[in-house]
């Protein structure tokens, strides 16, 4: 049993490391899915109170309360997987939730790639609420507020993604089928092309 956790703010490429997940048969489970439901379940639409529900579910259950809410999901996906991916991990009192049922099988990948780069990417989807810059400063913000860096600073590994999109894959695949040690490997690959 592995489960892999990502981090990392707007546009870094949390996204796209679910993506190769899903290529590769992992399942993936969306901690921002958790928020979307109880957006729709407040009668709310997600992309307008995205941000004020997380903040609210966290004021009404604790810190971790994205966390708890996704632990079943991740349990049922391993029923019939391995490994899974948990997209979009938020805060350092997540990450302790997830070594605290996990141990040993969790692990934390910090994605990270400077801000220019990042409001780049979140300009060039379009389907996000906030496509300026500034507004991307503003997601930023909320996100440390809920303990962002702490988590990254907990990762176990860490993946810059400046790259090209092929090379970020590489990484990721190479991650989720081999864990940090195939990460390091590609790296000293990498290196050496």
């Amino acid at each position: 049993m592995r489960v892999i956790g990502t981090v990392g703010l707007p546009g870094s490429g949390k996204g796209e490391a679910a993506s190769v997940a899903e290529e590769l048969g992992i399942p993936v489970v969306t901690m921002g899915d958790v928020i979307r439901q109880e957006c729709r379940d407040r009668g709310l639409d997600p992309a307008e109170h995205h941000g004020e529900i997380a903040g609210a579910l966290r004021e009404e259950n604790g810190p971790d309360a994205i966390a708890q809410r996704s632990l079943p999901v991740i349990e049922e996906a391993l029923e019939g997987s391995d490994a899974v991916l948990v997209d979009g991990i938020r805060a350092g009192v997540e990450v302790e939730r997830f070594e605290e049922v996990f141990g040993e099988a969790f692990t934390l990948v910090s994605i990270e790639a400077p801000f220019e780069v990042r409001a780049e990417r979140v300009e060039s989807r379009g389907r996000d609420e906030t496509d300026d810059s500034e507004s991307l400063r503003e997601r930023d913000e909320r996100e440390r507020g809920f303990g962002m860096d702490e988590a990254i600073a907990r990762a176990d590994a860490t993946i810059d993604n400046t790259g090209t999109l092929e090379a970020f894959h590489e990484k990721i695949r190479a991650l989720l089928t081999d864990g940090v040690e195939g990460l390091e490997r590609e790296r000293t690959a990498e290196k050496e092309a």
